[in-house]
């Protein structure tokens, strides 16, 4: 089946599942959202204690869907993970440092004698979701804007700042984007814990910050939005790479069934909001969520078809990336793709898992009640 597929082919169908599964993380982000809400939302230790175990019970689906964004990617592309992983290396490492502690501190908060005690690992939690996921809004906005890289013909690479990638927090629309992240996955949190949450005390204060998030996560997505429409980007062919202006306008205007899943994805966060804003329904975070999937993997499409580049260089516009120049091999990707039938099967898994998580809702008894809870 899929060794009957030609090379580029198979690069267009990694990048769409490359970015699904980013639709998927972006979903997933609304753990991070969560943990920095703690503090506005918790106002005492067992409204905290009913918060963290919330999160607690799905933490690890959303690091699980970082590692699967980041394996595709580097599976799938490796020389593109090479350049921006390799290059861009204190954004990721500051991104790494940020999910370590997270993963310390949802195992030691309520350990007996901790080391550092059980404020500093909430400390940790809101840098995890707020720096963190601030940081990989950025980053991710760099395959839009580029990175100071440049690769010869043995596709050996090299940074050309000694910032290694930190000079990315200096354009305004990765800024904007890195915004969004944030605000999104708040956003995701408080629709999250709508539906998973029995407290009375909780979720009235949930209502209330949900007005503001919400309307901050708009603002800045129609300001990142704007600045993608009007930015240029570049287009390749057999000649190089050349610059076109409003190229991702272009490739949402010249592919419709890009266009159409945008709009289905824009409306469902929109009408998810609206459910919860209006209608104080508790089930708006699917609405939310079905669309949040739908729209990130939209905008990360955007940059893998119509010939466009998937990270361009601003030290050399020859060195530029592609999904052509920078995947694996013709048999790397038929072997991965027969591995990729297995993603329904984890996501059901996930979903089995998540049901049975959630028959009922959580309350402050049924923690309190638990000897082993975050």
């Amino acid at each position: 089946m899929f060794e009957d597929l030609e090379l580029l082919r198979l690069q267009q169908y990694w990048w769409f599942i490359v970015s699904l599964l980013g639709g998927f993380f972006a979903f997933m982000m609304f753990i991070q959202g969560g943990q920095t809400l703690l503090g506005r939302l918790g106002k005492t230790e067992k409204e905290k204690n009913v918060i963290i175990a919330s999160l607690g019970r799905k933490w690890e689906l959303s690091f699980t869907s970082l590692v699967m964004f980041g394996g595709a990617l580097f599976a799938a592309f490796p020389l593109f993970y090479a350049v921006s992983f390799g290059g861009a290396y204190y954004v990721w490492m500051a991104i790494l440092f940020c999910f370590i502690i997270q993963a310390v501190s949802y195992e030691y908060r309520k350990k007996p004698n901790n080391f550092f005690g059980q404020k500093t690992y909430e400390i940790f939690l809101y840098i995890n979701g707020s720096l963190g996921i601030f940081l990989i809004g950025v980053a991710l906005a760099t395959l839009y804007t580029g990175g100071n890289f440049i690769k010869n013909e043995m596709n050996f690479s090299s940074w050309t700042t000694e910032t290694y990638g930190l000079e990315a927090l200096l354009n305004p629309f990765n800024l904007s984007f890195g915004l969004v992240v944030f605000f999104l996955a708040r956003v995701g949190a408080l629709l999250y814990f709508m539906n998973n949450l029995d407290h009375e005390h909780i979720l009235k204060r949930a209502r209330i910050q949900l007005k503001t998030d919400a309307l901050l996560f708009l603002a800045f997505f129609l300001l990142m939005l704007a600045m993608l429409f009007l930015m240029s980007g570049l287009t390749y062919n057999s000649e190089g790479f050349f610059v076109v202006e409003h190229k991702f306008f272009f490739n949402l205007i010249e592919t419709p069934l890009l266009l159409i899943s945008f709009i289905i994805g824009v409306g469902l966060v929109l009408y998810g909001l609206y459910r919860a804003l209006f209608k104080k329904a508790t089930n708006a975070v699917w609405f939310n969520g079905i669309g949040i999937i739908i729209t990130v993997t939209t905008l990360l499409s955007l940059i893998g078809f119509n010939q466009t580049s998937i990270y361009p260089s601003l030290s050399d516009i020859d060195s530029s990336l592609t999904i052509v120049n920078s995947s694996g091999s013709h048999y790397t990707l038929v072997a991965m793709s027969y591995v990729s039938l297995m993603v329904p099967f984890v996501l059901g898994y996930i979903f089995v898992v998540w049901k049975s998580m959630d028959q009922t809702k959580i309350t402050s008894q049924e923690i309190e009640a638990d000897s082993h809870h975050y």
